[in-house]
This record gives structure tokens, sequence and C-alpha cells, in this order.
């Protein structure tokens, strides 16, 4: 029996959730930004201020964003309890298990918000886990240390998102920056500095971007792939249209796949170059569209792009109709402002359901 169970622990993900007993049970996961800060509450404003590669002075924050919505809470801080709380009462209403904090380094202003948000986590029944960004000098050895000091830091916390094998779970956004080679020394077993059979092992999911992404997954000991991306004109991994041959491969090489839904996408404020890749969210149409084919390819896990990204306009966090010299924010009318909190629900529950 003893032996048993140990071969079943060892069993990838991929395959326990194919035909096991202690089959994994499926979860909805969404990015979480927690780089927002206003000067009234932290004393310097984060991100409601923004640069612009269309307007050399940017945008002051208050009224006038980075974005082409504009938040119902209006500009908010993610260090702020109250304005957390808020946020994670709709992540759960959403029926999201877990968010996923962007994560730039211990250093980073956005650290201090996050006991802050596993604390009103914990309260609303939502798991948190992380991110890693590109930040600089990132290399597969920096992204060790910070597994480290994340779990070491916060890994006790009753919010702190485990798998049902006990393991953490860790997105790393542009994981291509980083040679195949370079990775397999932290996520191979044989890597020279390998981070598995350790305490802080974990599962490690990169981006899959393009369409021949597939020996670097092969090569680099990353336990899976997700998409992120929610214009579906973008690229390979972003159309949904792919995701069978994605989910597919996966499951043939033990892989996690783990498919991205949006809204919609838009960051012509602060990209206005970027325009081909804007998708209108369809009065809900688009998003609809995203989860039937996350739910079609049966991936145990599907992620949300995001909860409150507003630079790109991926968000489902609540907008409201705005005006403001030279420039009328979008909105979601005629859907109420909390529509894609609700619609979320009605896909999760289909999601879990389906599965």
């Amino acid at each position: 029996m003893n032996r048993l169970l140990k071969f079943i622990i060892a069993l990838p993900l991929a395959v326990l959730f194919c035909g096991s007993a202690l089959a994994i049970k499926p979860k909805v996961f969404c990015f979480y930004y927690n780089w927002y800060q206003t000067k009234a509450f932290d004393g310097a404003d984060q991100h409601w201020s923004h640069w612009s590669n269309g307007n050399p002075t940017g945008y002051p924050g208050g009224d006038n964003i980075g974005a082409n919505f504009f938040p119902s809470l209006g500009n908010y801080s993610t260090n702020d309890p109250v304005l957390v709380a808020k946020h994670m009462k709709m992540i759960a209403k959403a029926g999201i298990n877990a968010v996923f904090l962007t994560w730039w380094g211990k250093d980073h202003f956005t650290a201090k918000s996050i006991p802050v948000i596993l604390d009103e986590a914990k309260k609303a029944g939502v798991k948190v886990g992380f991110q890693i960004e590109p930040y600089g000098n990132r290399s597969p050895l920096t992204v060790k240390a910070d597994v480290k000091y994340i779990m070491d830091t916060y890994g006790q916390h009753a919010a702190f998102y485990y798998s049902e094998q006990r393991k953490p779970l860790f997105f790393v956004y542009d994981s291509y920056l980083s040679k195949a080679a370079e990775w397999s020394d932290v996520l191979s077993p044989s890597g020279s500095s390998t981070i598995r059979k350790t305490p802080y092992d974990a599962d490690f999911m990169g981006l899959w971007v393009n369409d021949n992404e597939h020996q670097f997954f092969k090569d680099s000991g990353f336990d899976g792939f997700y998409t992120y991306f929610v214009s579906k004109v973008f690229r390979y991994g972003s159309n949904p249209n792919n995701w069978a041959k994605m989910q597919e491969w996966a499951v043939q090489n033990s892989k996690i796949f783990i498919p991205c839904v949006g809204p919609g996408y838009i960051d012509e404020r602060i990209r206005p170059e970027n325009s081909a890749n804007t998708q209108s969210r369809d009065n809900g149409a688009y998003y609809d569209d995203y989860w039937k084919k996350a739910i079609t390819v049966k991936s145990p896990y599907v992620a949300i792009t995001s909860f409150n990204e507003w630079h790109e306009g991926t968000q489902i966090e609540p907008a409201k109709p705005l005006r403001i010299t030279g420039f009328t924010y979008l909105d979601y009318s005629p859907l109420a402002d909390d529509y894609y909190i609700t619609r979320t629900r009605y896909w999760t529950n289909r999601f879990l359901k389906n599965l």
C-alpha cells in the first residue's frame, strides 16, 4: 500500500487528472494586479498615472488614467484593506478559486500589499499565488530565489495556494527570455541547481506564445504552460482555436495546460500603435466564446486575464461610464457595471460541472 501511495504521489498532475481516483479538482484562477497606489492612501500614485507611447507627458491619474475603461471604485490602492476586501468578495462571488499576484521582487513596491491581500483573501475563501514577472536581470536562478523567499515568507499563510499534492503553483511570464537549458538547471530533477525534491518544489507554468514552443517545454523542465494573452489575433497561444492541439500535446507529454480566457483587449491609451490587437467585448460575446473553448479542451484548470489589468482593458472588475475633457471612457453598457463578475460565475459553474 505504501508503495502504491508513493507511486501515485509521484505522478505528474496531467496524469493524475486523466482517469485517477485521486484526480485533482478543477480550478479557476485569475491574474490580479496589486500595483495600484494613491496619494491619499500611500503618499504616492502608482499606475493610475501612466506613461503612453502616444503622449509624451503620459496620464496624470485621477480621472485621467492610462486605460480605456474607468473603474467603478475610482482610483484605489491595493494596499488598502477595505478596498482589497471588496475585491476579494467580488472574486469569491465570481467563483474564482485563486488569484495570482504580480511579483516583481521582494523589494518592489508591490510587495507591501501581499500581507493585506492574503488576510482579506482568507476571509473570502480565496487562495493566493504568484505570477513572476520579467523584472530586470531575471534568470532561472533568481526565480528560484524568489520562490524560496515567497514560500518562506508567505507559505504558511492559510490563504497561500497549494494543490491537492501540497505543491504551490507559479506562473512565469515571458519564460522564453531565458534559454531552455538555463531553466533545466533549476526545473529538471538532474539540474545542477535543481529545485526538485526540495522544500521549495512547486508546479511551474511557462508562457506559451508561438506555434513552435514544443521543444522548449520538453527541454526546460516546466510542469506545464499557460497562454495569458487574450487578444485572439495576437499570437498562436492566445487563439483558442489552437487549444485542442495544445491540450493534446500536454497530455501526451505529461504537462499541464492552463488556457487563459478574457473579456476583450484594448491598450490604445498607452500603446496607440497596437490597435491591431484590440478586441471588442461585443457585449460579453467575446468572453463567452473564450469560455466555451476552454471548456471544450477539458483542461483541469482555466485562468482569467484579468481581474484588474486596466491598462490593457482585460479586467472583469466593474467599470463605470465617465467623460472627461477630450476623452470618453468605454464602459460595459448596455450591460451592468458588474456584468463580468456575474458572467464569470455563470462560466465557472459550467466549467466545474463539465469536468
